[in-house]
């Protein structure tokens, strides 16, 4: 256990959304009702809450609006939200995305992009609509497509499952992860960065904070300058990395850590 942590200091909580937050399967997540009671407690007794999220800003704000949180880092760490404003969006390397999509196009392996902030990704032809899992995002087909004109990427998307992804050498230069079987993301995965944006803006002690995941991709936000609370549902390397493991999303595991740590 931390020895900062202290009941009448605030905590800056940055919360993570599917499995964390949100319980329940793919498709069909919902945050528990003990989770709303916590989140409404914290914000009453002075603490800053905010949501920490791989999703574009485009894709997450309005979840952020109905969930109450007026704080979000999303884009994976590269964009930041205080008090509903936009602080702004961190692209990818510009010339390293190039890379990877020439590389896809030498071994005919279909792909599309994300060139700004919304929900639609583009893609030069159907083959990689057909191949990837609908419903994520809408799929622009643009005939003729030229990325190299493209002047920002926030995120790549390539229809590879795991194993064949090993044949795109080029992924060693991007940061990668796939949440499907079907389709990989070259996306910002260091969600600390943005933490440590929304902290400095803030003027706030960074021991202060406080983190809540469950996957892979949350590992980034397990700092040891402040408290890393797990899920009972999280992937065993988040648990090992943490400094507390609370129940389940769908047993109240915000609610119980909240209340055993005395921030509401």
């Amino acid at each position: 256990m931390l020895a900062h942590q202290n009941e009448t200091m605030t905590k800056y909580l940055f919360f993570d959304i599917d499995g964390t937050l949100a319980a329940g399967p793919i498709g069909n997540r919902v945050v528990p009702e003990g989770t709303r009671d916590a989140l409404l407690r914290l914000r009453k007794n002075g603490h800053f809450t905010a949501i920490c999220t791989g999703r574009s800003h485009a894709m997450a704000r309005s979840y952020m609006e109905e969930q109450g949180f007026t704080n979000m880092v999303a884009d994976g760490g590269n964009s930041t939200v205080i008090d509903g404003n936009l602080l702004g969006i961190e692209p990818l390397d510009r010339k390293r995305c190039i890379q990877v999509l020439e590389e896809c196009d030498r071994l005919k392996i279909p792909w599309a992009v994300s060139a700004d902030d919304s929900n639609t990704r583009l893609s030069i032809d159907g083959r990689f609509a057909d191949l990837v899992e609908k419903g994520y995002m809408v799929t622009k087909t643009v005939p003729n497509l030229d990325y190299h004109a493209i002047p920002r990427f926030y995120k790549l998307y390539i229809a590879v499952n795991a194993e064949d992804e090993k044949r795109i050498t080029t992924l060693d230069l991007v940061p990668h992860v796939h949440f499907s079987d079907t389709c990989l993301f070259v996306e910002p995965i260091d969600k600390s960065r943005g933490i440590m944006r929304i902290m400095e803006h803030l003027g706030a002690p960074i021991e202060d904070v406080v983190v809540f995941g469950d996957g892979m991709n949350d590992l980034s936000m397990f700092d040891p300058r402040w408290l890393s609370i797990a899920m009972g549902n999280a992937v065993q390397p988040l648990k090992d990395a943490a400094d507390y493991i609370t129940a389940n999303a769908d047993d109240d595991g915000i609610r119980k850590a909240c209340e055993h740590f005395g921030w509401i």
